[in-house]
């Protein structure tokens, strides 16, 4: 197997949609996917989309988080040709990054659950339901096969920092939820001591 080069955002290739795989079963997919996971690895990654490697092909693959805490070292799941629908309306607000856009991390907005489904490597039909962060990897990578990087989804870009930085932001994130929090419920600050009310 071979190391690819990641491509990093500004590429033309990240920021178009990839072209559906004819068939899953052929030796340059069978090649590239290996080459794949290789680089994943490498990178130590937890997922890796094939436009990240220069071939704007439907190609995902991504370390399923249940079954990494049960199996370490498991090889990652590979969907071709990916599609997923929502399983309800909630969303959730969650810390990502990308080997694509390296040292940066922002907080993003996705569907809590999903349901995903696509082709194995054998052609066979894989059909799933996730949560967590499983749900939130597999959203990730699939926006790649549509063009579009996690910066794109985040109503908030002030929620977006480089990772030496992220004391900050966490910092920023847990004073708003506080606020949110203590607002409707909070006492008026009479200037007394809390001991005297």
């Amino acid at each position: 197997m071979a190391l690819l080069k990641i491509a990093r955002m500004g590429h033309p290739v990240l920021l178009r949609p990839a072209a559906p795989i004819e068939d899953p079963t052929a030796e340059p997919v069978r090649r590239l996917i290996g080459h794949m996971q290789e680089t994943m690895r490498d990178a130590d990654g937890i997922g890796l989309a094939a436009p990240q490697v220069y071939q704007s092909l439907r190609l995902i693959l991504f370390l399923d988080a249940e079954a990494r805490d049960e199996a370490p070292g498991r090889a990652p799941v590979v969907l071709i040709n990916p599609e997923i629908e929502p399983l309800d309306d909630t969303l959730e607000l969650g810390l990502e990054g990308c080997l694509s856009i390296p040292g940066i991390r922002g907080l993003v907005p996705r569907h809590a659950r999903i349901g995903y489904r696509g082709q194995a490597p054998d052609g066979q039909t894989i059909e799933r339901e996730a949560s967590g962060l499983h749900a939130r990897v597999v959203q990730h990578e699939l926006d790649h096969l549509n063009g579009i990087l996690f910066p794109m989804r985040m109503p908030d870009l002030r929620q977006l920092a480089f990772e030496s930085e992220l004391r900050h932001l966490a910092a920023a994130v847990a004073q708003a939820a506080e606020r949110a929090a203590g607002e409707p419920d909070a006492e008026p600050d009479t200037g007394e001591p809390e001991a005297d009310r």
